[in-house]
C-alpha cells in the first residue's frame, strides 16, 4: 500500500497508540506486525490492518528505534538561545498525516518565552489546526506541550488552540508548500 516509504516492524512489547485521525487512545501488542508509514520529529505514523495509529517517541522501543535525546542547552545560554530551542523544538512536532511540521504548516500563531524572577521560564502558544474538528488536536497540543516542557529552564508551558483566525494553506512556508506538492 505505501511502497518504498513504509517498513515493516514487529512490536518488540505492547504499547499505546492513538488512532489517526480519530485522536482515540489504542493498544497494540507485542508481536503485531505494523508498517512505519512516518517517522518524523521522535514520532511514528504506522499502518496496521487498515488503520493508521501514531505511536509516541516514548514507546520508539517497542518498534526497535532509540529514543530521541533531550535538548541541551549551553551553560551561558541567554533568552534569545532558550526561544530559538522553543521554535526547534516545535518544528519536531508533525501533523501525523501531512509530512510537514507544525511550524512551517503555520499552524503556530503565537509564542511568548517570559523569564520567571528565579531564571526559570514560562512558555506561551497559540496554535491551530489544518480543521477545526480534526481529533488529533489534543494530541498535537500535548505533544508541543512535552516537547516544550523538556527544554531546561522551562518552569511552566500553555499552549491554546484557538480558530480566529482560521488557518489556510497560504499560512505555510515554500517549503512545506513543495512538500505538499501544492507548488
Amino acid at each position: 500500500m505505501f511502497g518504498d516509504q513504509s517498513e515493516p516492524v514487529t512490536l518488540t512489547r505492547d504499547c499505546k497508540a492513538v488512532i489517526i485521525p480519530a485522536g482515540e487512545e489504542a493498544q497494540l501488542h507485542a508481536g503485531q506486525l505494523v508498517f512505519i508509514t512516518q517517522s518524523l520529529g521522535g514520532s511514528f505514523t504506522v499502518y496496521v490492518d487498515g488503520w493508521l495509529y501514531r505511536i509516541a517517541g516514548v514507546d520508539a522501543d517497542a518498534l526497535g528505534k532509540k529514543p530521541v535525546e533531550p535538548p541541551k542547552l549551553p551553560a551561558n545560554a541567554g533568552d534569545s538561545d532558550v526561544e530559538a530551542l522553543v521554535w526547534e523544538q516545535m518544528k519536531t512536532c508533525y501533523d501525523p498525516e501531512i509530512p510537514v511540521n507544525i511550524v512551517d504548516l503555520g499552524l503556530v500563531y503565537t509564542c511568548e518565552v517570559r523569564r520567571r524572577d528565579d531564571g526559570s521560564r514560562n512558555v506561551a502558544v497559540e496554535m491551530t489546526l489544518t480543521a477545526p474538528g480534526c481529533g488529533m488536536g489534543e494530541i498535537l497540543v500535548e505533544d508541543v506541550r512535552e516537547k516544550i516542557a523538556l527544554i531546561p529552564t522551562i518552569n511552566d508551558v500553555a499552549v491554546e488552540l484557538v480558530f480566529d483566525p482560521p488557518w489556510n494553506q497560504s499560512m505555510m512556508s515554500e517549503a512545506a508548500q513543495l512538500e505538499a506538492g501544492l507548488m
